[in-house]
């Protein structure tokens, strides 16, 4: 599909099309899903997702503990060594600890002309968080206009929710339509799509996906017979070759728990209202990182809801090596899954994946186990 070929064409070679969106607009750096993107858009700015994708992080090795999970590493290394230099700065949400160390790091060897710290709630079920996430909003949306020269209007905060708004729907619509036909659209297009939403202008990015989302509605639904239906759970999935490997064992991710994923596209903002006030609603009541707390079962019980509803078999777990969160994470939504008898395998992740042989061969023998 043409529409297919543009978001692999920008995966390919992400800082590329960061040079030539940087020629139009200022762009800012970011790397969790929880960074307020609709104030960075209303600023007039491109909101550019690092994945961290240098293939030598030696340079960063220097400056970060042997503990530091490889996303960290190849954003760090991909700044020290001039290839993030078309940024104009960037924004660090405080989320897990490595992330907020980066933040130092990079504030400390770097000399963009803009930095920001959004210091987020930990807590999200109280009427005191969704206050406090509120004024960090503001002074967020402050920092941005005294950094670039700007003024972030209302009018144009409403106008980045809606462009937003359309974006999580077309990408939920795709996700959906893949889950209910695997064969419409394979796990590395789709995770491709979902990483190129995260890069493109968002303008472009919207009228794109629902292009695709389109496209793929009119298309006829196969239905292939004997594949098993899985679910990938983890931090993010920047490796579509992971997809690829799990596809030829026999199985298809008909969904997942990722912040490269769902949790990127979970849940609408209001358009009504003041809209700090509505951006602050959603990421409060989003489906939450282990580095955000709702309650006690949140996570497990949203995992099992998916399982439901995407009549998932079976559960991947992508562990991004020395993601603490995520690690601590994962014997409490195991018991969840056990206590189901959903069966689950766990994957220790960096950012170059083992042999494809070996890969396979764990896969093939999870699937045999569905």
């Amino acid at each position: 599909m043409e529409a297919i070929r543009a978001f692999h064409h920008v995966i390919d070679d992400p800082l590329k099309y960061l040079e030539g969106v940087s020629l139009r607009k200022k762009a800012v750096g970011y790397c969790c899903s929880y960074t307020p993107e609709e104030v960075i858009h209303a600023a007039g700015l491109h909101p550019f997702r690092l994945f961290g994708l240098s293939p030598d992080t030696g340079v960063a090795d220097g400056h970060l503990q042997s503990y530091c999970c490889s996303l960290v590493r190849g954003v760090l290394s991909d700044v020290l060594t001039g290839r993030l230099d078309t940024l104009s700065g960037a924004v660090f949400p405080h989320t897990c600890d490595t992330i907020q160390r980066l933040s130092d790091i990079w504030r400390m060897n770097t000399k963009f002309p803009f930095f920001a710290d959004v210091v987020l709630p930990v807590k999200l079920d109280t009427p005191s968080a969704r206050e406090y996430f509120e004024e960090v909003l503001a002074k967020f949306r402050a920092d941005l206009e005294k950094g670039f020269g700007v003024s972030v209007t209302d009018a144009s905060l409403k106008g980045s929710i809606k462009l937003y708004n359309l974006i999580r729907t077309s990408l939920r619509k795709i996700f959906e339509l893949r889950s209910a036909s695997p064969g419409l659209i394979s796990g590395a297009e789709l995770n491709k799509v979902a990483m190129g939403a995260m890069i493109l202008e968002r303008e472009t990015a919207a009228s794109m996906l629902a292009d695709l989302a389109d496209e793929l509605g009119r298309l006829p639904a196969p239905s292939p017979a004997g594949r098993k239906r899985v679910m990938l759970v983890g931090s993010l999935c920047s490796q579509p070759d992971i997809h690829a490997i799990l596809e030829k064992a026999g199985a298809d991710a008909v969904w997942d728990d990722l912040c490269t994923g769902s949790r990127y596209f979970d849940g609408l903002v209001r358009e009504d209202g003041d809209p700090l006030t509505a951006i602050a609603e959603r990421y409060c009541s989003r489906i939450i990182c282990p580095a955000k707390h709702s309650s006690l079962t949140a996570r497990g019980e949203n995992l099992l809801k998916s399982v439901d509803t995407h009549r998932v078999e079976g559960v991947v777990f992508l562990m991004l090596k020395f993601c603490d969160p995520h690690a601590f994470d994962y014997p409490y939504l195991k018991g969840f899954l056990d206590g189901r008898g959903v069966p689950s395998t766990l994957l220790e992740i960096e950012g170059q994946l083992p042999p494809e042989g070996q890969l396979l061969t764990r896969f093939e023998t999870f699937v045999q186990m569905l």
